[in-house]
């Protein structure tokens, strides 16, 4: 079916001619923005787009829509790329938050028995159809807030069953609703309680065991390790993510939340399509990543969450590195999946203009998920997957009011978004 959208105030972040990757440094200063124009889509992908004046009737006779929607003035931007969440988890951890209000600290609540391991008990106990219908509110929320394409990873499982567990939840969000699912196996998350004292042989055992059966079922696009003190050392990151690039699972890493942790090199050693946090980033950090191709992720919920100072995204920008905000959606450090919040916060706190956020949020969190070639941008070829704003003044407007309801309308594989 052929939809045309006619007079869109502004229709952002488009692409003509050669499509970029993602964007760095100055370059994510730069949005493509077309005044007073159409977008036309063919059923699931986007078709056509241009000027209003160039909408002639001859042009319209060769287009044949099947339907003409009035966008009344209003804006068009693609919808967010949120490449880092866990969203596949059972339960709730707000003891834990007022634990830590009370002047526990993530450490100190780990020790305890909560945190990650609390989670992974209470994964352990849920069924996985009831998992699936946890984790769907969620989905259904963040598509809500704006977002068609997401990553989710495993870690609350830290055996292999439960582990598989996540990972078919997590793959039939993809089959239940129109998000795009990147999945990623993150067993190195945390050590389970049945391996106290032997963390190296618990990194055995996803090496030797949990690998080889995920890539063979086919459940994981990437591996993740977090890699910080009192949870994976930098040599145990280096064997798992090696033994996952030999199964064809490109790396993501867990990296300087806590610490400079080493985490950072060590993904771009292998090549790391992200590396995700980054409180701790200095300028050995930035040398690093500049002479790379991975994507420095923020996740500024977070480090808000866990009052924590920010990453240096100004710095990281005005060095040249590309730069992605995701929202970390989690039980324990991020119990939320809006992306629109994230971006006030990149504002506020990171200091970044609105056009860095809208790039943050759009190509550079696609690139970071694999997906650069279909999501991100508004371009011919490319997943119609845009949101049509009320009517608002300005882009300003989008990471200043995070509290408003400022999307009118969600189109997913160019298809009007209904939450039912």
């Amino acid at each position: 079916m052929k939809r045309l959208f006619i007079n869109i105030g502004k229709l952002i972040q488009v692409e003509q001619g050669d499509l970029v990757q993602r964007r760095c440094g100055k370059e994510m200063s730069s949005l493509g923005i077309i005044e007073n124009g159409y977008l036309l889509t063919d059923d699931d992908l986007i078709s056509d787009f241009g000027m209003m004046s160039q909408l002639t009737d001859e042009r319209l006779k060769c287009m044949m829509p099947d339907e003409s929607v009035d966008v009344c003035g209003r804006m068009v931007l693609p919808t967010f790329c949120d490449s880092h969440t866990h969203l596949v988890y059972a339960g709730s951890r707000e003891i834990e938050f007022f634990d830590k209000l009370k002047g526990l600290s993530y450490s100190e609540i780990a020790a305890r028995g909560g945190g990650i391991l609390n989670s992974a008990k209470l994964l352990h106990e849920a069924a996985e159809d009831d998992l699936l219908k946890q984790a769907l509110l969620r989905a259904r929320e963040i598509v809500s807030f704006g977002t068609g394409a997401v990553e989710i990873k495993s870690g609350y499982g830290l055996s292999l069953e439960d582990e598989l567990k996540m990972l078919r939840v997590a793959r039939r969000i993809g089959e239940f609703t129109p998000l795009t699912v990147k999945t990623t196996f993150l067993g190195a998350h945390a050590v389970p309680a049945r391996y106290t004292g032997r963390r190296e042989e618990y990194v055995d055992e996803i090496i030797s065991e949990m690998i080889p059966v995920i890539a063979t079922e086919e459940l994981a696009d990437y591996i993740d390790v977090f890699t910080e003190e009192g949870f994976f050392s930098v040599e145990d990151t280096d064997r798992i993510l090696n033994a996952g690039m030999k199964y064809g699972l490109r790396p993501k890493v867990h990296a300087n939340q806590m610490s400079f942790s080493g985490g950072v090199q060590v993904g771009v050693k292998y090549n790391a399509i992200s590396v995700d946090h980054l409180e701790y980033t200095g300028e050995e950090e930035f040398r690093v990543l500049k002479e790379s191709e991975t994507m420095a992720t923020l996740l500024p919920g977070a480090t808000q969450f866990l009052e924590m100072d920010y990453a240096p995204a100004r710095e990281m920008i005005d060095y040249g590195l590309p730069v992605a905000i995701a929202t970390n959606y989690n039980p324990g450090s991020c119990p939320s999946g809006d992306m629109r919040y994230m971006m006030f916060l990149g504002a506020l706190k990171m200091k970044m203009t609105p056009n860095e956020l809208i790039n943050a949020t759009t190509i550079n969190g696609a690139y970071a998920m694999g997906l650069e070639e279909t999501h991100g941008t508004i371009a011919v070829g490319k997943k119609a997957n845009f949101l049509i704003t009320a009517p608002i003044p300005s882009i300003e407007f989008i990471p200043y009011a995070y509290t408003s309801s400022w999307i009118d309308k969600i189109y997913l594989n160019g298809r009007l978004w209904q939450n039912l």
